[in-house]
């Protein structure tokens, strides 16, 4: 990952807590850094923690039709208002943990890289 993959995300955490990013938005560029590849976001786990308990399967899985395989496509439904509280505590502490800066700089790779830059897209498509 990238310093700039890290400093995006780190921006998308404080605009989520300074109200100007929805927490669809946050929970897509979350799993997307954390997800790029082992121990690269380890410093984003609280953040996880709270996505995977309140909004499993953030990505569907669909048959592509262009290359073997599949693509991966967001699964189009609304944060769960009961728990973005517990999003916002996380985010506050990640920022607060100031950890971020001492992510690895090697870039993902394989299959996993192809997935989440999918994700990565449909994303920055609807923001």
């Amino acid at each position: 990952m990238t310093s700039s993959v890290t400093s995006s995300t780190r921006q998308a955490v404080a605009a989520y807590v300074a109200g100007r990013v929805k927490a669809e938005h946050l929970a897509a560029t979350v799993a997307q850094t954390y997800y790029a590849g082992r121990k690269r976001g380890d410093w984003l786990r609280p953040l996880v923690d709270v996505i995977e308990r309140a909004h499993p399967g953030i990505v569907a899985l669909a048959s592509s039709g262009d290359r073997p395989g599949f693509s991966v496509q967001l699964a189009e439904r609304p944060f769960p208002k009961e728990h973005e509280a517990a999003l916002r505590r996380a985010a506050e502490a990640v920022l607060e943990s100031g950890t971020a800066a001492a992510e690895p700089t090697a870039p993902p790779a394989g299959w996993l890289s192809r997935m989440v830059t999918a994700v990565r897209r449909l994303f920055s498509a609807s923001a």
